[in-house]
């Protein structure tokens, strides 16, 4: 990620600042009210995040009610300075209201977020990211290594718990009535997922 060079900035002089014509089809974050550009993800990270989607979808569909928001949807997770990330993933267990299709940036908490790693993601800003959900109040965070085919679960307080494709995942308290192999996560339509250890 680089910097831009620009004056302090809120979520609010971020949004209009970033919706310029000159900055269209450019990614961005807000990091302590400084501006990072950021390259846009892969292909296999955008199947991969479909992947997750589709599942997240069925999971909402069957409850009744919930939806997701994807395409890296910002959310402002700190205040004075403002940080504001661009999450791969977030769910909310509630049923959407009207106020929720206005364009803005999201303030109220996701009951999950997932992150994807990509090749250029370092550990630190991972943590630092991590944190920073957690810290806004999101009960549960996922961060997916696509190399490694893992999924690591962060909840404040506790210890990450890291699962692999032979593991069964569940929503951590969080998501009722959530489960599935972690390895459905990375598994393609028409591909059958690795068999279960003995």
């Amino acid at each position: 990620m680089a910097t831009v060079s620009t004056p302090k900035m809120t979520a609010e002089e971020f949004f209009a600042w970033a919706n310029r014509p000159e900055n269209a089809d450019r990614r961005f974050e807000l990091v302590n009210g400084e501006v990072e550009e950021t390259p846009p993800p892969k292909k296999g990270h955008g199947l991969l995040n479909w992947l997750i989607i589709r599942l997240l979808t069925d999971y909402v569909t069957r409850r009744g009610s919930g939806f997701l928001l994807t395409n890296d949807t910002g959310i402002v997770v700190e205040r004075d300075p403002d940080t504001l990330r661009g999450a791969d993933v977030m769910l909310f267990l509630r049923q959407p209201r009207p106020e929720d299709l206005q364009p803005r940036y999201v303030e109220d908490v996701p009951d999950l977020i997932v992150e994807v790693l990509s090749e250029n993601d370092r550990p630190s800003q991972i943590t630092r990211r991590v944190g920073q959900y957690l810290r806004h109040g999101v009960p549960l965070v996922w961060v997916i290594d696509p190399d490694d085919h893992t999924l690591t679960a962060y909840q404040l307080g506790e210890i990450p718990q890291v699962f692999d494709e032979q593991d069964q995942l569940t929503g951590n308290g969080v998501l009722p009535d959530f489960s599935c192999r972690v390895a459905d996560l990375f598994t393609l339509p028409g591909q059958s997922p690795p068999a279960a250890a003995p």
